[in-house]
């Protein structure tokens, strides 16, 4: 099995993102891995997870994204079509109420075995819940960017968007926080669960009108 993983360039004036440090540490244990980082704008965002869907033909891919303020890692359920970005992405662009595709769904679900990769976390330790929002900004337009390239051009490739708290040298005191090599270890199970389950798929990125 071939496994796309991305994290993103730090974002909001940080020096580091914990979602790619995690993604770069990851050890494929029985698959194949292809990691990635992504820019915090949008547009080119889903472009780049375009270009690495095409190149490297993978059957599952798991974006990650930094949540800042949550207390677990969460995959997420659900991806809605709207940017509605509170503060500018790294390129300055501030999209208020846009959709994310023209005419695209309302939203899309995603195809991991959400409830599966919570279990298997927190059988190991690892603080996390299925999420039903990815918010509005970068991390959800790449969501449901993935998901509608997933249901219109690559059938078949599983795929979901990850969000995790901050990493502890971030230095947010007033915030929870997760150590990076945690998530590492997070991520990898999620993948190995996604991979071997097949039977707690509640939905098959179907969409909402």
């Amino acid at each position: 099995m071939k496994v796309v993983l991305t994290g993103f360039e730090p974002f909001g004036g940080e020096d580091t993102n914990p979602s790619w440090d995690a993604v770069r540490a990851v050890t494929p244990q029985g698959y194949r891995l292809v990691t990635a980082e992504l820019p915090c704008e949008f547009g080119a965002s889903v472009g780049a997870v375009r270009e690495l869907v095409t190149r490297h033909s993978p059957d599952v891919v798991i974006c990650v994204g930094q949540a800042g303020g949550r207390d677990a890692v969460t995959p997420e359920r659900v991806a809605i079509n709207l940017d509605d970005a509170r503060i500018p992405d790294n390129a300055g662009h501030q999209p208020i109420d846009v959709p994310v595709v023209d005419g695209g769904p309302a939203a899309y679900f995603t195809t991991l075995p959400v409830k599966a990769c919570v279990s298997a976390l927190r059988s190991a330790d690892i603080p996390a819940a299925v999420s039903h929002t990815a918010g509005t900004f970068v991390c959800n337009h790449v969501f449901y960017g993935l998901m509608h390239l997933v249901a219109t051009e690559f059938e078949g490739v599983r795929a979901g968007f990850v969000h995790i708290p901050y990493a502890p040298e971030q230095g947010h005191t007033d915030a929870p926080s997760l150590e990076t090599a945690t998530v590492t270890r997070a991520l990898d199970l999620i993948i190995r669960t996604t991979i071997t389950r097949t039977d707690d798929l509640h939905t098959t990125g179907g969409t909402l009108h």
